[in-house]
């Protein structure tokens, strides 16, 4: 039979290792951690829970394809609710936004609290679902790096609306029809949906808010580290082999043609080989031996995120699942991420709390808040210093926004930095999307999903193309084994 080789049991590398088993192979997972999931991980600690890694679960779909490649003997669990709020948002002027998730509630709501006009919200938000459909097909669920690609009236039609889309200027400068600056800021924040800062990323990721407000928010039962675990599920009922604490030390090739992979227990030979691990210490240390493409691994990384996991000991009626504390200056926020590698004085604050939805995440009375904010990637800072620094500016905001004090409601904490991250997860600098979208050519600079230089190599996850978060991270997947001939 035919064999395959994964690295990495992140969510990109479980989605490829069950469509691999599906076209016939043998499919051996390499994970140098003990546990599937990658960021999709989570924790326990004085009888709270915590969701580690992503918290916005869309595009379902894209996990029920992986469920349903497989007969109903192998089924696992897999169940989520549709969300009617998107996010709760707070202003230090004390405006409050609680954001519908759909597009005709979401403009006369947002029309009500701003006092701006409905007629260009609805707009807005109609171009953004115009815009996601013409490009989703050539940017997001094929290659860029086939021409076959190109060749279709799908992709000619959105070339055609070059313009429309807003390739050339910025995403704020898309977002400036509106009079009320706090829903520009609103709109702005999709950026940091890969990683990018508003101010840079081109305006066709006005796209982004259509998956959140058109195509609906939802909440996996059980949290979203579900999502991870029911797929390792299904791949262990299926066949799918998995080695933990193994890490693969190299990528085997001969005469351009991949062979396998070496661990530290030796050789494992494989007809294909599928990377999940990050482009960057892909090249670095499993392809040293190969030509680099330097301009790849050179894109700036994309933002990374510094997490309080605090269990409180109170539950707030004003928070919901997702909630967004802003900044006071947003420009002066990001230009701090990405110009100045620093984290701002007075950042964004975002809290996730799944106890709002399971109960049991939490002791009674009690709610787990992931608390972010967005951070640069690890260039060396003293993180010990800017976590005790930010840690008392969080707070602070907190409680001014929520008129609390929160600090002695805080029972336990964890806390987890970019370094962190890439120490978990092999993410180069702890980026959590890869390289960041900060020009109008980062999508067709990222790593395609085939490898040019070796046959039979293939890369998935955050760091290739499409992209990173979840939905992006399984259709790269997609992408991927779509390229590889089936198992004879």
């Amino acid at each position: 039979m035919a064999t395959a080789a994964v690295i990495g049991a992140g969510i990109g590398g479980l989605a490829a290792a069950l469509r691999l088993k599906k076209k016939g192979y043998q499919v051996t997972v390499f994970e140098q951690n003990d546990y599937a999931g990658g960021k999709l991980h989570a924790i326990e600690q004085d009888g709270y829970r915590f969701d580690l890694g992503p918290s916005l679960f869309t595009l379902p779909h894209l996990v029920e394809e992986l469920h349903q490649l497989f007969d109903r003997q192998h089924q696992v669990t897999f169940k989520y609710t549709t969300q009617e709020t998107a996010c709760h948002y707070f202003w230090e002027d004390g405006t409050f936004f609680k954001a519908p998730t759909t597009a005709q509630k979401f403009a006369s709501a947002a029309a009500a609290v701003f006092q701006d006009d409905e007629k260009t919200i609805a707009t807005y938000l109609k171009n953004s679902k115009k815009k996601y459909e013409l490009t989703k097909s050539l940017f997001l669920e094929k290659s860029l790096h086939k021409t076959s690609t190109y060749l279709n009236k799908q992709t000619l039609k959105a070339l055609l609306q070059v313009p429309f889309l807003g390739i050339t200027g910025s995403l704020d400068q898309t977002n400036q029809d509106f009079k009320d600056a706090r829903l520009t800021q609103l709109f702005n924040r999709y950026a940091t949906y890969n990683g990018s800062s508003p101010y840079q990323t081109p305006g066709i990721m006005s796209m982004i808010p259509h998956l959140e407000i058109g195509l609906g928010t939802y909440y996996p039962d059980g949290g979203m580290h579900r999502i991870s675990q029911s797929l390792f599920e299904l791949a262990q009922q299926v066949g799918v082999e998995f080695r933990f604490r193994e890490s693969v030390i190299s990528i085997n090739h001969n005469n351009c043609k991949t062979t396998g992979v070496t661990t530290a227990n030796g050789d494992f030979k494989a007809n294909v080989v599928v990377s999940n691990m990050d482009i960057y210490p892909t090249y670095q240390k499993l392809l040293k031996d190969r030509p680099k493409p330097e301009k790849t691994l050179n894109q700036e990384r994309s933002s990374s995120a510094l997490i309080f996991y605090w269990g409180i000991q109170k539950t707030f009626e004003q928070l919901d699942l997702h909630n967004i504390l802003f900044s006071t200056d947003y420009r002066a926020e990001f230009h701090s991420i990405f110009e100045d590698k620093d984290l701002f004085d007075d950042p964004t604050v975002y809290i996730n709390i799944t106890s709002k939805k399971t109960p049991t995440d939490a002791p009674e009375n009690c709610e787990n808040w992931f608390v972010m904010i967005n951070a640069p990637g690890d260039y060396g800072q003293d993180w010990s210093q800017l976590v005790n620094d930010s840690r008392t500016r969080i707070i602070k905001k907190i409680n001014r926004l929520l008129d609390t004090d929160i600090a002695p409601l805080i029972a336990t904490e964890y806390v987890l930095t970019p370094s962190g991250i890439e120490d978990n997860t092999s993410s180069y600098r702890g980026a959590l999307y890869g390289a960041a979208s900060n020009n109008k050519f980062a999508a067709f600079l990222r790593h395609p999903n085939f490898n040019t230089g070796l046959k039979n190599l293939y890369h998935v996850g955050g760091s290739v193309h499409p992209g990173g978060g979840i939905p992006l991270c399984l259709l790269s997947a997609k992408i991927a084994v779509d390229l590889i001939e089936p198992a004879s």
